[in-house]
């Protein structure tokens, strides 16, 4: 199959990965037991939000592309399951999974984990999107690369 993605196709599942982190670490910050860990929750929260609003303005300025397909809906059935495999791309698992934490502790290890996971799912995404769509996808990798960053940070003082 020869299915290439485009930059927005590429940003809509970030946009969509992003919202999901918010809503996480908004919920383990209404169930964290000391004030350090709010602390960090809180920060992480602020951090997606800011992510969302990045997502949002990339967004805006590309254009919708039009994929080549051999038969109806081949594209958008392999990027729904492309997409599917990790689980921030479904609305509301944000909430879900935060529901299922039950330390603070666990809570950065889980987030540290998703954002390992989205840094690999958009590499292995470059091997689907157009050229000249590769620097936007790049962008979203080193913003996904400073959030770890950050939550390594975080979870090594904590």
């Amino acid at each position: 199959m020869g299915v290439k993605f485009s930059g927005s196709d590429i940003v809509e599942i970030g946009l969509q990965i992003e919202k999901n982190g918010k809503e996480y670490y908004e919920e383990v910050l209404k169930c964290s037991k000391t004030p350090e860990a709010k602390k960090i929750f809180e920060l992480l929260a602020k951090e997606e939000l800011k992510h969302v609003s990045y997502f949002e303005k990339l967004l805006t300025s590309l254009e919708k592309e039009e994929i080549a397909e051999s038969y109806p809906g081949e594209y958008h059935e392999y990027i729904e399951h492309l997409s599917g495999l990790h689980i921030f791309t479904k609305k509301g698992a944000g909430k879900e999974k935060a529901c299922k934490i039950r330390t603070d502790k666990e809570a950065l290890e889980t987030a540290a984990s998703f954002e390992k996971d989205s840094i690999l799912f958009y590499y292995e995404l470059k091997n689907f999107i157009n050229a000249r769509d590769q620097k936007i996808l790049d962008e979203v990798i080193e913003q996904e690369k400073s959030h770890l960053s950050k939550i390594m940070a975080l979870l090594k003082a904590y």
